[in-house]
């Protein structure tokens, strides 16, 4: 039998976090790193990937870095071929974090827009998972997929807040993440999401600007906001063996305001 320690370890194993430069993402996998993982990290802008990467140097965490578009199919195959050279030949662990989001009243809310944070936010996750598992996860038998949904998907906005779109896709990740864990559990790969509250970020700038930091946090039970160390623990939670018997499971980390 395993110690806790032990089971915790991610020594040997390989990850790719998309949406991985920033916020969310580069917290996650600095976890992942601090455990042993090998990691690559994905996002839009190569800068952006850079600074990223330097910063995980700093603290003891080599990781690569590869630039792609996720709003974009073609670009799905190019980014899980070159992780896989990099990490091995194989892909243990899949964060799926790219996201975006997009304010506007529904009766108005562009098409364009929507078409872009559902490209995103549901079909990249889709598109990722599917190639992950079919050349490394189901082949190998084994496999630890997390995706990054919200409690934005978990319920309807409160006042103030107009992201239809935002809402719907992250409701989708919620049931892509039940229906995928049942299909892939055969194959001995676990499907969970992760739903955040809120926390400090670029995408969530406006809306706390807007709202006010303080009345945000004051909405939730333990009166306060994420922040850069609360995704740390549940991610290596389902990304190692610790959370071998869990899937199919949606974990909020949202200060309590779900249980409202």
């Amino acid at each position: 039998m395993r110690t806790t320690k032990e089971l915790f370890s991610l020594e040997g194993k390989t990850a790719l976090v998309t949406g991985g430069s920033r916020g969310l993402g580069l917290q996650m996998a600095l976890a992942m790193g601090e455990q042993g993982a090998k990691v690559v990290l994905s996002s839009r802008k190569q800068a952006d990937l850079d600074e990223a990467v330097a910063y995980l140097a700093q603290h003891g965490v080599t990781a690569y870095a590869i630039a792609a578009d996720l709003g974009k199919a073609e670009a799905v195959g190019p980014l899980v071929d070159a992780a896989l050279d990099l990490l091995g030949g194989h892909i243990d662990i899949l964060v799926n974090n790219a996201g975006a989001t997009w304010g506007a009243p529904a009766e108005d809310h562009p098409l364009e827009a929507w078409d872009k944070v559902m490209n995103l936010n549901i079909r990249s996750i889709f598109l990722v998972s599917q190639a992950v598992g079919k050349r490394s996860m189901i082949p190998r038998k084994y496999g630890r997929i997390i995706n990054i949904a919200s409690i934005a998907g978990l319920a309807g906005n409160p006042p103030g807040m107009q992201t239809i779109a935002y809402n719907t896709s992250k409701a989708a990740v919620i049931n892509f993440t039940r229906t995928l864990a049942a299909e892939w559990g055969v194959h001995g790969i676990t499907v969970n999401a992760i739903a955040p509250g809120f926390f400090p970020s670029k995408m969530t700038a406006g809306l706390l600007a807007t709202l006010g930091e303080e009345q945000m946090a004051n909405e939730a039970p333990l009166r306060r906001l994420g922040d850069d160390e609360d995704l740390k623990g549940p991610v290596v939670l389902l990304a190692s063996d610790a959370g071998k018997h869990i899937t199919g499971q949606t974990l909020p980390v949202d200060g309590g305001v779900s249980a409202l």
